[in-house]
């Protein structure tokens, strides 16, 4: 099963109850698809770009969640009863590409030698080092000091 994240964007004046009921409901429906709800973020309340415009009126800001879940890929199909929700302003389904999980992720390689497939350069040559560190500038300066003091 891939993974997905399930963003939620709820309008600013909803309860933590009524937000915490549609979170367990899209929960419950993972499961009931035999699915598993791997992690919930909540972030608070954002401002928007642009106002989302709704029945009852126009919102500047939201209640932003992250589901994350692992279920079938016909799941964005059977999420269209959230668009009737009149708590929700927008959601989004995003599916995770490239993820590996379970004994994919165990058993595979996991990147380490990835850097080893690059030929090994040196960042400067040799010939490029410019060893001519001897302070040649003091030395001027404190001559340039002497004749100073020295005139009258």
């Amino acid at each position: 099963m891939p993974l997905y994240d399930c963003m939620l964007l709820l309008k600013p004046h909803v309860k933590k109850e009524a937000l915490m009921d549609l979170v367990a409901r899209v929960g419950r429906h993972v499961q009931g698809r035999n699915g598993v709800l791997t992690d919930i973020k909540s972030f608070g309340t954002v401002q928007l770009g642009y106002g989302i415009k709704k029945l009852d009126g126009r919102h500047y800001q939201g209640q932003l969640m992250q589901m994350t879940m692992m279920t079938t890929p016909n799941f964005n199909k059977e999420l269209k009863y959230l668009n009737k929700e009149d708590r929700l302003l927008r959601w989004l389904l995003v599916k995770h590409r490239n993820t590996r999980y379970g004994l994919d992720f165990v058993g595979g390689d996991d990147g380490k030698g990835e850097l080893n497939k690059f030929p090994r350069s040196r960042m400067y040559d040799d010939e490029d080092i410019d060893d001519d560190d001897d302070d040649d500038d003091d030395d001027e300066y404190e001559v340039d000091e002497e004749a100073k003091e020295t005139k009258p």
